[in-house]
């Protein structure tokens, strides 16, 4: 691999799909590797049950998606049946290898928990005198994330809640200014855990 961007690509995409080796990325599927290939990701998935299951390798290429749609392509692929031509299948290390068009796959959605894991990776960075450090958090109801954050130079805690729908990386960005703002902040009486409650969820 000496493309440098393929390279990043590909060290995002495990990055992305670590979490996925504790849970199913589908009903039945699980995730086994993540593999380099010339301009392209392969994704090992083991479908069916340890022992008499099959484990295939994905290939996507690099240049057609970015990272975050991988899981979705997978999900989307795993639900259902696609039809691939024979040109399409291949075969290494005693796995077929199914090479995925992922400009002709609608990506099924990201779960809500899976939403989260995104905004919370984005936050979880240590902050500095600019950037509040996110300490905790918090699902408290449907699509709704509550983040528990302290600025290193400041006493107090303040809570955020965030629609995950509504969290693009503006929002995200965003966040040490928008915790400033006052018409934000309200005292939290049903939650002692922070001192301030900014509600984003409208953002």
């Amino acid at each position: 691999m000496t493309d440098p961007e393929d390279r990043e690509q590909q060290a995002a995409v495990s990055r992305l799909l670590l979490h996925y080796l504790n849970a199913p990325i589908a009903d039945g599927c699980h995730l086994r590797g993540v593999l380099p290939a010339p301009g392209a990701v392969r994704i090992a998935i083991h479908a069916g049950d340890d022992e008499e299951g099959a484990t295939f390798l994905y290939e996507i290429p690099h240049d057609t998606v970015t990272p975050y749609h991988i899981p979705g392509i997978l999900r989307t692929v795993l639900a259902g049946t696609q039809l691939c031509s024979s040109s399409d299948i291949g075969e290494a290390m005693g796995m077929t290898v199914i090479r995925l068009h992922p400009e002709e796959i609608t990506p099924d959605p990201e779960p809500e928990q899976g939403q989260a894991l995104t905004v919370l990776r984005a936050l979880s960075d240590p902050g500095d005198d600019e950037h509040p450090f996110m300490i905790g958090f918090l699902m408290p109801g449907h699509a709704v994330l509550r983040v528990y954050v302290q600025r290193p130079d400041r006493p107090g805690i303040i809570g955020a809640d965030i629609r995950l729908a509504n969290a693009p990386t503006a929002l995200i960005a965003s966040l040490p200014a928008l915790l400033e703002e006052e018409q934000h902040q309200r005292p939290v009486p049903d939650d002692p855990h922070c001192d301030l409650l900014v509600d984003l969820t409208d953002w």
